[in-house]
């Protein structure tokens, strides 16, 4: 087949389309992706990439479109947002280049898979969506936007056209049907679940050497959504076990007030912040943990998702701590591999202790259990043949 595939995010920014793209190539594909110049994560525009429209990465042909850089203030996110979708669509409007089928996968904002639909329609080829994050659930969750408010019933009425636009619509996480159907009050366009792959990356650096002790990682956003300041609160209540440690990796618009939080209850020496990693190098904290820590917010239907960070934590076999519900809990009561802790500093810290208690045997095979699930289940070549038999099936 030729593939069109459309996503604002792409290599060298950390998303997993691009290991997506690459598999299909492998699969024996001809794979070409419509996408922005690299700026997520970084401020700016890479420098390397000001004047790079197209290339070949792995195999796949890369078209870029200009777009505002993203930085840390809303207007500028909003000109990000809106740029790519203006420039994608004219890309698509504008090219010759003929596919069998378009592969779009929504990030947030829906609207960036706009070209999807304008070059599926013009071409008269269908078009399978990925959805991977609801909007506009998500603007209600993180407070940006009052799902009372006329914004919000502009940004609904919006996303259900992208939506509707698509062929057929496959969801990241079982609850997203829950939500088509109640709140976008779409019902024909859903054919499976299929989550995210997570980025598993061979680490670059020597693993990580904690030492004694009984070592905690947590690696994702910092956001409200994640409470974070309840592993602060769970490590005060924990002040008679100092070897019980929490390493914390990665970025979000709540990691000043985390990093506060930390030094206003004098933890610097049990919540350890290790700042934003690459995946590469993250990996490293991974391999000798004895436990890793997730946690969503149990609100709204962003909360019932699963996060795709667990995904991750199930390829590195070690048991998991869950402050999650929804179909994150659900995965992780298949796998058998976690302990629960309900929202509360003093629950997560009797959870550790329970956990910390075990046998290293028993610790051992809680890790073994998730494992194995994510072999089953989640490895990037099944996730990848589970798309391309959608794509196989689309294009008959």
């Amino acid at each position: 087949m030729k593939i069109l595939i459309v996503c604002q995010y792409y290599y060298p920014e950390n998303f997993a389309i691009s290991s997506i793209a690459k598999t299909l190539v492998e699969f024996g594909h001809k794979v070409t992706v419509l996408t922005g110049l690299p700026n997520y994560g970084y401020g700016k525009i890479l420098p390397e990439y000001k004047n790079v429209f197209e290339e070949i990465i792995d195999g796949v042909k890369v078209h870029r479109v200009k777009l505002f850089p993203r930085k840390n203030t809303r207007i500028s996110i909003i000109q990000n947002y809106l740029s790519f979708w203006a420039n994608s669509k004219r890309w698509a409007r504008r090219t010759k280049e003929q596919f069998d089928v378009v592969y779009s996968m929504s990030l947030s904002p829906v609207i960036s898979v706009s070209a999807a639909n304008v070059y599926a329609k013009k071409h008269k080829v269908p078009h399978l969506l990925h959805c991977v994050d609801l909007w506009p659930e998500s603007t209600v969750i993180t407070k940006n936007v009052d799902n009372r408010g006329l914004l919000y019933d502009i940004l609904l009425k919006w996303s259900y056209k992208i939506y509707k636009g698509s062929t057929q619509i496959i969801v990241g996480s079982p609850s997203f049907k829950t939500y088509f159907e109640e709140t976008l009050k779409i019902t024909d366009r859903i054919v499976d679940v299929v989550v995210q792959p997570a980025i598993v990356t061979k680490c670059e650096i020597e693993p990580i050497v904690f030492g004694s002790g009984f070592h905690i990682v947590y690696c994702g956003n910092i956001g409200s959504l994640q409470m974070l300041n309840l592993i602060v609160g769970a490590a005060v209540v924990l002040k008679d076990h100092p070897e019980i440690k929490f390493h914390v990796i990665g970025m979000g618009s709540e990691k000043d007030l985390f990093v506060k939080l930390i030094k206003e209850q004098n933890v610097e020496d049990r919540v350890i912040y290790h700042g934003p990693l690459p995946s590469s190098k993250s990996s490293a904290y991974f391999v000798n943990a004895d436990a890793l820590y997730v946690s969503l917010k149990n609100e709204g239907f962003v909360g019932k998702t699963i996060p795709n960070k667990l995904i991750m934590y199930m390829a590195f076999g070690k048991p998991i701590i869950g402050v999650v519900g929804g179909d994150a809990k659900t995965l992780l009561d298949k796998s058998g591999g976690a302990i629960f802790a309900s929202e509360s500093s003093l629950e997560i810290a009797q959870a550790i202790l329970d956990l910390y208690a075990k046998t290293t045997e028993e610790k051992n095979n809680l890790g073994s259990l998730n494992q194995a699930y994510f072999n089953s289940n989640f490895t990037l070549e099944k996730i990848t043949r589970d798309i391309e038999t959608h794509l196989l099936d689309l294009r008959k």
